[in-house]
């Protein structure tokens, strides 16, 4: 009788023993099958492919029509969500995109720093909105900067939609929150409507408008 007891036993034991061996193999295969599907996802800059070839276009256009640099422009995408590279510098000679930076939007009603509207950039022109304006600003003076490597340049507004970017301060500027790589599915710290880029980007950019003057900068929301 004991035999058949302790028989028993053993068998439950060996039997426990397996169940949990195959939980965990169960386990650690789901957790392969996740990370599998996470690899399989699409790449971050196919997230939102978007032809931008008519703004460079028209940029080109209204750059030879108002005199302004016809070697390179700057175009920023808010529509795209902040935590990719939407500030492309486009190279109007070679006809093609040279530079792509990470670059912040205005917080509107959230709290500043935060990232909240991360993949919906709040758009408005109006004083004490913290938010982004969209529309073509001409890039002039480069100035002091509380901010990152202390440089900063002033945007001009040409439309309707950002004709108070002067009168707001609203200025191109490098901000020490800012990273240089890609951050998806996080997003990239808000401010109260600068374009703020990372210091690594401030530097790259401010290279390129100390040898190019009167460079356009067109904010969009695709």
């Amino acid at each position: 009788m004991k035999k058949v007891i302790f028989v028993i036993n053993f068998v439950l034991v060996l039997s426990c023993k397996n169940s949990k061996k195959e939980l965990s193999e169960a386990s650690v295969f789901k957790a392969e099958k996740t990370i599998e599907n996470v690899s399989n996802e699409k790449p971050r800059n196919e997230i939102k492919n978007i032809d931008y070839s008519t703004y460079y276009k028209e940029a080109q256009q209204y750059c030879k029509r108002n005199n302004l640099n016809q070697d390179t422009f700057f175009l920023i995408d808010l529509g795209v969500h902040s935590g990719l590279k939407r500030f492309f510098v486009y190279d109007f000679k070679e006809n093609k995109v040279s530079k792509a930076y990470m670059v912040s939007h205005g917080c509107g009603d959230n709290s500043w720093g935060a990232t909240m509207s991360k993949d919906n950039a709040p758009i408005s022109n109006e004083f004490d909105s913290h938010c982004s304006s969209v529309g073509k600003f001409i890039i002039l003076d480069r100035g002091v900067s509380q901010w990152g490597i202390k440089v900063n340049y002033v945007l001009q507004g040409k439309d309707k939609t950002n004709s108070h970017a002067r009168s707001r301060a609203i200025v191109l500027h490098s901000w020490d929150a800012i990273s240089s790589q890609e951050v998806y599915p996080q997003g990239t710290p808000e401010g109260w409507g600068c374009p703020a880029v990372s210091n690594e980007s401030m530097r790259e950019i401010d290279k390129l408008l100390k040898e190019n003057k009167k460079v356009l900068m067109w904010i969009i929301k695709s």
